[in-house]
């Protein structure tokens, strides 16, 4: 176990980087990238298991037991709704721990932050383990950390967009102020996005689209569990202090001439 690990709940993790198992070719292609990117927890949505038949093959049969599985709300919309998909994973995958996503539009799928926090309360009453995704906005991240979530999951962009660290300055704030892990969550198109995501201090990173769409999946998996290792070693470090003017890195005492 590493000296510093990722403490989610009760839970820990060597890896930061957390994945998602949709968008990829076939199950070969999911087991081989969710492999290189190593990964020890991956998110599933309840709708790719088959709860009527559980013996199908599917999804769970191909990657195997040796990984922590986040069944996620994908696709709902109202607290209700995601409550319940959250008492039908904890059923069908005997865990509590879930991300919880209550969406407020099609469009962009941003999260509703009224039928997140309602769903959060309920969900930790209840005793479940909750990571929500939320809005890049400090005042929600502080109100679902206060309601017992075990982390708070703000996007870095909107979900499969690819663009990047949009806000920086408002992911200092939430990492500043959270004493909980601060998980980025969506918007990561790149390895380099991911490095600046926890060189500000991120605690973890999830992505999906950014590996499963890459043109290698594989490749971009492998490139992106070395970026997060980079990014949080950077952070740890201490970086130099940004100045106008150069210094030099080599002495000055005793250069001929002087």
């Amino acid at each position: 176990m590493s000296q510093n690990p990722l403490v989610i709940g009760e839970r820990r993790f060597n890896s930061r980087l957390i994945v998602g198992t949709g968008k990829y070719k076939n199950y070969d292609e999911t087991k081989a990238a969710i492999e290189a990117s190593g990964a020890e927890m991956i998110t599933v949505a309840l709708r790719r298991i088959n709860l009527e038949n559980p013996n199908d093959k599917g999804l769970l049969d191909f990657i195997g037991a040796k990984y922590t599985l986040l069944p996620n709300t994908a696709g709902c919309y109202t607290a209700k709704d995601a409550v319940l998909t959250c008492q039908l994973a904890r059923e069908a995958l005997n865990t509590t721990l879930v991300k919880l996503e209550v969406l407020g539009d099609q469009k962009t799928l941003f999260p509703d932050n009224e039928q997140l926090l309602e769903a959060a309360k309920v969900l930790v009453k209840e005793g479940f383990t909750v990571l929500p995704y939320c809005i890049d906005d400090p005042i929600i991240c502080k109100k679902l950390e206060d309601a017992g979530c075990a982390a708070v999951m703000p996007l870095a962009a909107p979900i499969g967009s690819g663009l990047g660290i949009r806000n920086p300055h408002n992911l200092a704030i939430i990492i500043e102020q959270s004493k909980v892990p601060v998980i980025v969550d969506a918007g990561v198109g790149t390895a380099s996005d991911a490095a600046i995501a926890m060189e500000l201090g991120c605690d973890g990173i999830l992505m999906n689209t950014a590996i499963a769409g890459a043109k290698n999946p594989i490749k971009m998996a492998r490139a992106m569990k070395l970026a997060v290792e980079a990014g949080r070693l950077a952070y740890e470090s201490g970086r130099i202090p940004k100045k106008l003017y150069a210094t030099a890195s080599s002495p000055v005492e005793g250069v001929i001439g002087r």
